[in-house]
């Protein structure tokens, strides 16, 4: 029976992706040599890389606009700690929303004076904080976009004179806005992208180099420009798999054809929250919750074995919440069908019918 994966991460990928991704690991480009035994110097693999890369930037429409498109290693934690020893110079303001900004705080505090402009932590994250104010000598500000473990996402981007760096891990691809507004997004592969084991991160050239102090080699974003993000062995596998995902997003029309399919989803499972006495959302206020990761609790704990059971029964998985919130998440990334949330609907109802 065909699962409906609702894991948050590493999550699902589209079937064709995975189809093509396995016979290059028997047989790449009709080499007759396997995609993750060949050099990565090999123009098969450099070509593989710089495709991705132009995917990347072209699907956020920042293609000659100064910026640069490189697959790194480390996942969003390293890059926790690169942003800040890149961009901070004296002074960093952060927005905290949540546990892997918590985490990316921490990391920044490292290396210079660091502004929390405002947190959600009082509520245990289920809201992000509006009116808040950007201190105007900071080097950048710095917020994430989507939080995954709570289910809220940022609707609207500060208006600020401050270079502007997020983490995207869980919301890239997926939505239209102006990415301009960024100077640095970072990315985890995991959730949209690819499979676990590198990260995309986009930087205007000319954010860099601004600090005073010295950089080593891997963790200058201008090391790896310089060497077209083959400074040392990049994940292979994890940038060819990337590449298939950005080349099946660009065949089904771009990111304004998934983000229609993405509203739809949401709408969807939402609707199906709000009207269910069952069920309960997470996050406090409608305009805060995320369209990738839907939290949500039962309003009668007695009924959740059931709940469990007709989830298994319908071969949905991947749907239990974080162990910080509890209760459910349905994440809902650019790969994951229509059909998938109906199925998910059609067993919260039978809950409620049955009950």
């Amino acid at each position: 029976m065909k699962k409906h994966n609702f894991s948050a991460g590493p999550c699902v990928l589209p079937q064709s992706v995975l189809e093509k991704a396995a016979a290059a690991v028997t047989n790449f480009n009709g080499l007759d040599l396997s995609l993750i035994e060949i050099s990565h110097r090999s123009k098969d693999v450099v070509e593989v890389m710089n495709t991705a890369r132009e995917l990347a930037l072209e699907h956020l429409g920042l293609q000659n606009k100064g910026y640069q498109a490189l697959f790194l290693q480390g996942g969003a934690s390293l890059e926790f700690l690169m942003v800040a020893y890149n961009l901070l110079d004296k002074k960093a303001a952060y927005l905290n929303t949540g546990t892997w900004a918590t985490k990316a705080i921490k990391e920044a505090k490292m290396f210079g004076e660091l502004v929390e402009v405002a947190s959600s932590k009082d509520k245990n994250f289920n809201y992000i904080p509006k009116n808040y104010t950007i201190p105007e000598d900071a080097d950048y500000y710095h917020c994430t976009t989507n939080n995954t473990i709570f289910g809220t996402q940022i609707n609207e981007i500060p208006e600020t004179t401050v270079p502007i760096a997020s983490d995207m891990s869980s919301d890239i691809f997926s939505r239209m806005i102006d990415y301009s507004k960024f100077d640095l997004i970072y990315a985890g592969a995991q959730k949209n992208m690819g499979p676990a084991g590198t990260t995309l991160v986009v930087v205007k050239e000319d954010m860099l180099g601004k600090v005073e102090r010295e950089i080593p080699s891997m963790l200058d974003y201008r090391v790896h420009i310089g060497k077209d993000s083959m400074f040392n062995t990049p994940p292979v596998f994890a940038v060819y798999v990337s590449m298939l995902t950005l080349q099946w997003l660009k065949d089904l029309g771009g990111v304004s054809a998934i983000e229609k399919i993405n509203e739809a989803k949401a709408t969807l499972l939402y609707s199906e929250i709000d009207i269910n006495p069952l069920f309960k959302g997470f996050v406090e206020n409608p305009k805060d919750r995320s369209k990738m990761n839907a939290t949500f609790n039962l309003t009668d704990e007695s009924v959740k074995e059931r709940f469990d059971a007709l989830c298994k029964q319908a071969g949905v998985h991947g749907i239990n919440g974080h162990r910080s919130v509890g209760g459910y998440r349905a994440s809902m990334y650019n790969a994951l069908p229509l059909e998938s949330v109906e199925v998910l609907v059609e067993v919260m109802s039978e809950l409620e019918r049955t009950s």
